[in-house]
């Protein structure tokens, strides 16, 4: 028995409206408004909007080389995702959680604004590889504005080191005494550090710069379409090989935080030198006070705040790398809905590396040295030591027995609260009849240092040797 035209009307609208008419025809009831709240991601998500309609304008491009759409419908199809780019921008979109992510917010938008050629669009792709075309996209996008970044604070690095490169202070092992350096060597280390981080960040860039569009929801598509041509459209070097791949793959997420986590681990160890060099207790450097905060309660605080800051964020990056990782270790091929749980701590990587390269890059070349204090330092703690037993051992003995000579001499000093180089010849004499009155050649800081000249010695003439190189190796990135 047929169904009258009312009873139909009647029926249809007895069924509930669901929450996304995207995939809701499977359905018999709405999505729960508590579900719908957890499960959406677009109060997040849509920092890719820009991404999103990158890859759409390609995609539509590409459907139209496939005759899948005409070339009116593409015009009207980017014209429209260009008109959405302008509200998101000028803040008058309407995002709605109920349409769950950045996806079906814009192509909800599209629909409405030019009709069911709107509709047309999602053909040929799911929002598995949409979405992890737009994260890719957009790391690359991030990767490109953190480098100038790096760069700057490279640059003020080695110039201050370059300043610096006479600048005597003790270096240290077990954060004790151990030989002097020149400040200029310190810093050059730290960039050693950088360079090697920026290193790590070119090759995750170059890694993850292939397409998954095309890749659909987990096998392909049956639509004639063209990957080279959205790839080459996006700026990818190529597609992706391997659809199922395509969609679950989140390394190149992981590989960002691994290095966003070197690198954070890094810049907590210059800040933990920067804390302990701004006390009281060391007073080997000043930093601008624009860089530090003061105390409610005592006066005469100056507390180096941002150092302490970037020391604490690293183990924010550090457990968004860790999340990553538990996030994709169980999880088989291909999309599953943990993967939600990707863009939070990417984002917030992202952002707190930004930041605290920013805040390095205008600190650390404003740092302002205490040369008498680094000097003085380096004085106490017998930190010619090793230079004396190369003495001896240029005179013959072996170096473990000019090793137990210096290590008596040096028990000398601390039993008479004097330094190497201020005993007498016959007090050094003492241990060894070797010892001649050069030896306070070696025995003198500016001596210690200056004999360290090798490529990669704190020598001072080495120290501005290095620098040149390093600088003239950021002109070539």
């Amino acid at each position: 028995m047929s169904m009258s035209n009312f009873d139909k009307n009647k029926t249809e609208q007895a069924q509930p409206s669901l929450t996304n008419q995207a995939w809701g025809g499977r359905f018999n009831e709405p999505v729960d408004e508590f579900v719908a709240r957890f499960t959406a991601s677009v109060d997040f998500d849509q920092r890719l909007y820009r991404q999103d309609i990158q890859g759409s304008i390609a995609h539509a491009q590409m459907l139209t080389q496939a005759n899948v759409l005409s070339t009116d419908e593409r015009d009207q199809i980017i014209d429209g995702l260009q008109a959405i780019a302008a509200e998101i921008e000028a803040g008058t979109f309407d995002w709605s959680v109920g349409l769950e992510d950045v996806h079906m917010n814009i192509e909800a938008a599209l629909t409405a604004r030019i009709g069911n050629v709107g509709k047309k669009l999602h053909t040929g792709r799911s929002r598995n590889d949409q979405v992890a075309t737009d994260i890719r996209l957009w790391l690359r996008d991030q990767i490109d504005m953190l480098k100038p970044l790096f760069t700057k604070l490279q640059q003020g690095m080695i110039e201050l080191a370059a300043a610096e490169s006479d600048t005597i202070m003790p270096g240290f092992t077990h954060l004790q005494t151990a030989q002097p350096v020149t400040f200029g060597h310190h810093l050059l280390a730290w960039n050693e550090m950088l360079e090697r981080d920026f290193s790590r960040l070119n090759d995750c860039r170059a890694r993850l710069n292939q397409s998954p569009l095309g890749a659909a929801a987990l096998a392909g598509t049956t639509y004639p379409i063209d990957r080279e041509f959205t790839a080459a459209q996006m700026g990818f070097d190529k597609p992706t090989e391997n659809s199922l791949d395509s969609v679950s793959d989140r390394d190149f997420a992981i590989e960002f935080c691994a290095f966003a986590s070197i690198l954070m681990t890094h810049m907590s160890r210059m800040s933990e030198e920067l804390v302990l060099w701004t006390s009281a207790q060391f007073q080997f450097i000043s930093l601008p006070d624009r860089f530090c905060t003061g105390s409610s309660i005592m006066p005469q605080k100056k507390n180096p705040d941002v150092p302490e800051l970037v020391r604490g964020k690293t183990g924010r990056v550090t457990g968004h790398l860790i999340a990553l990782l538990t996030l994709m270790k169980s999880q088989p091929l291909a999309y599953n809905k943990d993967n939600q749980e990707d863009k939070e701590p990417l984002f917030d990587a992202v952002d707190t590396v930004r930041d605290c390269l920013r805040a390095f890059g205008d600190m650390i070349p404003a740092i302002e040295s205490n040369k008498s204090s680094m000097y003085e330092a380096a004085r106490r703690g017998f930190s010619t030591a090793t230079d004396l037993a190369d003495y001896l051992v240029g005179k013959g003995i072996a170096f473990r027995d000019s090793h137990e000579i210096v290590g008596k001499s040096v028990a000398y000093g601390v039993a008479e609260n004097k330094d190497l180089s201020e005993m007498s010849l016959e007090e050094l004499q003492q241990f060894s009849d070797h010892i001649s009155a050069d030896v306070f050649d070696v025995l003198t800081l500016e001596g210690s240092v200056a004999a360290r000249n090798h490529i990669g010695g704190t020598a001072p003439m080495q120290v501005r040797a290095a620098a040149s190189r390093a600088l003239a190796q950021l002109a070539c990135r």
